[in-house]
């Protein structure tokens, strides 16, 4: 009886799986994509459209056959249609492929993988091999223990030992763009999702046209068994840091109070017990000159305050420590190193409506003061600036020292952290912010990698988020509600006995 249960199970997957592929019209799939995608990937499909320069990664070129995302045999260049719609619908997550499932009917999509396949010549070609799942492995203590141990063997190298990607040489992939390893520390920024089902698959396959190699070849000296892959896409799905993702709701810093001393530097063990939340950069596209291919796209930020001061704690993935001057640095930059470097923007006052200065350094009316620390060079020290401004032409450099402004750096293992501490009473009225108790202070962000070639307006940015300094948490938060229960529940005694004796 279990066996024709499981038999039926079978079929009906079997018959689910097979009905989810459609066939195709090519010419309907045409107009598709003439209409929606050759503007990126080119009339001849080469990746090649008028807006490919200022994307990164660049559109995929269909006339090389080559897929990142697919599920056929490692050494089968034939991509499964259900792969190539996939990417279709939901899109290449952390690029600019969108996903057009909301846009696109199901059966535009199929034409549009039917047409898509035509580049490459695929039109009648059938895929010979699939990925081996085997029995997948679920996670455990005893799985994540071995895939560390397979990971820092087999892909540490360039993911780096946590998985951030730190960068240790160049890579370019194979049309010679420059390619970063994954942060597998983020799992928003998949292509293919990080479901461990997905990562087994890549970690088989690689991605065609990268330096992500297949560890499926027996050929390969690195390759690994069913088992093994498993246990390693175990544990690349447990380094996501859940703490920093980013969340709609989430726009605030909730400042605590500290009596005492504040933490003044990025290791400080206080910060491993405040709040921190996690807002989204973007490239700057509003001024001259103009950024559109970032490196990095989060900011994490805490903040603690004591009755004299203000401190914050910045946190950035960032593949390299860009330090001009040094030769290893160098070398895996792009051409003209900077400095990394990261900044923290405030309005030069509050406002009493809902209106804030433009968040791209303020304008004339609304001036902005800017906090800009920068991490040094081989020369000069990691150093940190105060500027105002009234939009991009003009800025006034100033003299942090004058106002008490410092901060401090450290970069660890692809994360840079840094401190950055100011008294709360501004020291210039005219032109720096008092930031006072209980008021919605609005804030703004900057960063900037250096061997991504970023520097001057070229960087990512932030729209404008929240400060919020909450009150220290004394008695009187204890206190006052038993005072007010007490009184309530003596008026109803009161009332009670009073009814009681009318009666």
């Amino acid at each position: 009886m279990k066996m024709k249960i499981i038999l039926a199970l079978l079929i009906s997957w079997f018959m689910i799986g097979t009905a989810m592929a459609k066939s195709g019209n090519v010419d309907n799939g045409t107009e598709v994509y003439n209409k929606r995608c050759v503007w990126c990937h080119g009339e001849e499909g080469d990746g090649m459209g008028p807006g490919a320069d200022r994307m990164n990664p660049p559109p995929r070129d269909f006339t090389s056959g080559m897929y990142k995302i697919n599920t056929t045999g490692f050494d089968d260049m034939v991509p499964n249609d259900e792969d190539i719609y996939r990417m279709i619908a939901d899109g290449m997550p952390n690029t600019n492929m969108p996903g057009w499932s909301d846009i696109l009917s199901e059966q535009d999509m199929w034409d549009l993988v039917a047409y898509l396949k035509t580049f490459a010549g695929y039109e009648e070609e059938k895929p010979e091999t699939q990925v081996d799942f085997g029995k997948q492995i679920p996670s455990s203590e005893d799985s994540l223990k071995k895939g560390a141990e397979l990971f820092k063997d087999r892909c540490s190298e360039c993911h780096g030992d946590a998985g951030k990607g730190v960068a240790i040489k160049k890579l370019k992939d194979d049309l010679g763009y420059r390619t970063w390893p994954r942060n597998l520390t983020k799992p928003w920024t998949f292509r293919g999702s990080n479901d461990p089902k997905d990562i087994y698959a890549r970690i088989s396959t690689g991605i065609p046209g990268t330096q992500m190699p297949n560890f499926a070849n027996e050929k390969s000296k690195k390759k690994l068994s069913i088992e093994e892959r498993w246990h390693v896409a175990n544990y690349a799905a447990s380094l996501a840091e859940k703490e920093k993702i980013v969340r709609g709701e989430s726009t605030v810093i909730k400042a605590e109070k500290i009596e005492g001393d504040l933490p003044d530097a990025p290791g400080d063990e206080r910060w491993a017990t405040t709040a921190s939340t996690t807002f989204y950069l973007l490239p700057q596209i509003i001024g001259k000159e103009r950024f559109f291919t970032p490196s990095n796209d989060t900011i994490t930020a805490r903040a603690v305050y004591n009755d004299k001061d203000i401190v914050f704690l910045l946190e950035w993935d960032d593949r390299t420590k860009s330090t001009p001057g040094n030769a290893d640095a160098e070398n895996i930059s792009d051409p003209g190193i900077s400095e990394d470097s990261v900044a923290l923007q405030f309005p030069v006052r509050l406002l009493e409506t809902s209106e804030k200065p433009y968040f791209g350094m303020g304008d004339a009316v609304n001036p902005v003061n800017i906090w800009q620390w920068k991490g040094g060079t081989t020369d000069t020290a990691e150093s940190v600036i105060l500027l105002n401004s009234k939009g991009f032409a003009e800025i006034e450099k100033r003299d942090a020292a004058e106002v008490g402004l410092t901060a401090k750096g450290v970069y660890d293992n692809g994360t840079w952290r840094v401190v950055m501490k100011r008294s709360l009473v501004a020291a210039d009225e005219e032109k720096d912010l008092s930031i006072e108790l209980g008021k919605f202070i609005p804030v703004a962000f900057a960063a900037w990698d250096g061997s991504n070639g970023e520097k001057g307006s070229k960087h990512t940015m932030s729209t404008w988020y929240w400060l919020y300094l909450k009150p220290a948490s004394g008695t009187d938060v204890y206190v006052v509600p038993l005072v007010v229960f007490a009184l309530i529940l003596g008026g109803l005694i009161w009332w009670a006995r009073s009814a009681a004796k009318g009666k």
